[in-house]
């Protein structure tokens, strides 16, 4: 899935040079956790995050109705430089990035312009659409030799049954280099004529694997 597909598009930005007031306003107004900071091009040249906001403004023991520190520009506070990434790269990718860089949100630039956000929430819910969890079905997992040809002959065991794949999911075994591990989500509250037949073929199914599901 192309990131195109996930960004929001509707992005609320600021300019350098307006206050932290200005952001702690829109981010509680709002109900958003960072603001792409930009200039009169829309370039992003840095980005401020809700604690970043918070670190910066004045302790609320504090009795000044008015505080300088809500005065001061943002871009005192900004992250940058800062990681973007295109429409047209995977989400898959922004999902690493999220991991290898420890941040929450990355701004989508085309042509060095801001375009749209991604978030967490919003890879996470992608995660959700393509394994399948929002629909009603069941879960499959078959341990497989690592060659050229499985994939297809495992999905025609399941067509046998006519039911519908809702995903599928292929990482290696962890503990065998020689094998991979196939995850099926299929529309049937009753998997066990599948396992059974899977069984027969040889294939080892790793789940579920419960009393009653044996051959």
């Amino acid at each position: 899935m192309l990131v195109e597909e996930v960004m929001s598009r509707e992005v609320i930005t600021l300019p350098p040079t307006a206050t932290i007031e200005n952001a702690l306003k829109i981010l509680n107004e709002h109900h958003i956790r960072h603001i792409p900071i930009v200039d009169e091009d829309n370039h992003v040249i840095g980005i401020v995050s809700d604690r970043d906001v918070r670190d910066a403004s004045p302790s609320i023991f504090e009795n000044d109705p008015d505080p300088e520190e809500l005065k001061n520009e943002i871009q005192n506070i900004m992250s940058t430089p800062v990681i973007t990434v295109h429409p047209l790269d995977f989400i898959e990718e922004v999902a690493a990035i999220f991991y290898d860089q420890e941040i929450a949100c990355v701004p989508v630039t085309k042509e060095n312009k801001l375009v749209g956000m991604v978030t967490e929430k919003d890879v996470l819910y992608t995660l959700i659409q393509l394994t399948g969890v929002h629909v009603q079905s069941s879960q499959i997992e078959i341990k497989v030799e690592n060659k050229v040809g499985v994939l297809p002959a495992v999905t025609n065991i399941l067509g046998r049954h006519k039911v519908n794949i809702c995903s599928v999911l292929v990482y290696p075994d962890p503990k065998d280099d020689d094998h991979k591990i196939l995850v099926f989500r299929i529309q049937t509250m009753n998997p066990l004529p599948i396992i059974q037949d899977l069984k027969k073929e040889g294939y080892e199914v790793l789940w579920p694997n419960m009393p009653g599901m044996t051959e």
